[in-house]
């Protein structure tokens, strides 16, 4: 029903998420980042407040496997989460319940992991691992190479309507936030063409947050 993408920055400046599934708006529910704190993706019979608290305990201190173990501890029902985390330091970290839906994957590596549930292969989440870790550019765009690389390997078993990316950084609110909410054609397509029209205006849209007075102009009629 979904895989997904967790990563950080290779200066660990920058966290992001990136997930798809035959769900409708998949990314609402499911992708949580935090600057300075991390990313996480709650996914499997979604439970989004699992999110938040994983951040809080990834913002106190804790490594991803212990900041999971934290957020997991809140509930009765963790057998039915599947949870990606990642932090600024150590390894990023995976909990997939018993209850785990159809095929279940997981893949970690240095800087990223990746999982899914219902998939059509198990090793969808590897190739996407391999993808990113290959993959060259922005945080962003190394998360959507990964997110086309596990729909080539299979995606899940049933079509995918629902796609999102999310990247925090140095500030207070995302500096990504795109979202397919519902498709029939390929959300992920989607979701990389929006990426690329909004990408050359990420740092505008910053500087209109912090400077305003120096920040560009928006480039449409009546603002000269």
């Amino acid at each position: 029903m979904t895989f997904s993408i967790v990563a950080r920055s290779a200066d660990r400046q920058s966290f992001g998420v990136a997930i798809a599934s035959s769900s409708p708006a998949v990314a609402a529910r499911c992708a949580h980042g935090r600057a300075g704190a991390g990313a996480v993706a709650t996914q499997n019979i979604t439970d989004p407040r699992l999110g938040p608290l994983t951040l809080d305990a990834l913002a106190r201190g804790m490594g991803s496997a212990a900041a999971i173990a934290s957020a997991l501890s809140t509930t009765p029902h963790g057998a039915f989460r599947q949870l990606l985390s990642i932090g600024r330091d150590g390894p990023p970290a995976i909990h997939s319940g018993s209850h785990a839906l159809g095929i279940v994957g997981e893949a970690i590596g240095d800087d990223a992991a990746s999982a899914g549930n219902l998939l059509a292969r198990a090793d969808v989440p590897a190739t996407m691992l391999e993808a990113f870790a290959a993959a060259e550019g922005s945080l962003a765009r190394r998360l959507l190479t990964a997110m086309k690389a596990g729909l080539a390997r299979g995606g899940e078993a049933g079509p995918v309507h629902s796609a999102g990316l999310l990247v925090v950084r140095d500030v207070a609110w995302p500096i990504v936030d795109l979202r397919v909410d519902w498709s029939e054609g390929d959300p992920i397509a989607q979701l990389a063409e929006a990426y690329r029209v909004y990408e050359p205006q990420v740092e505008d849209y910053v500087r209109r947050a912090l400077e305003p007075s120096a920040a560009p102009s928006f480039g449409v009629p009546g603002d000269l």
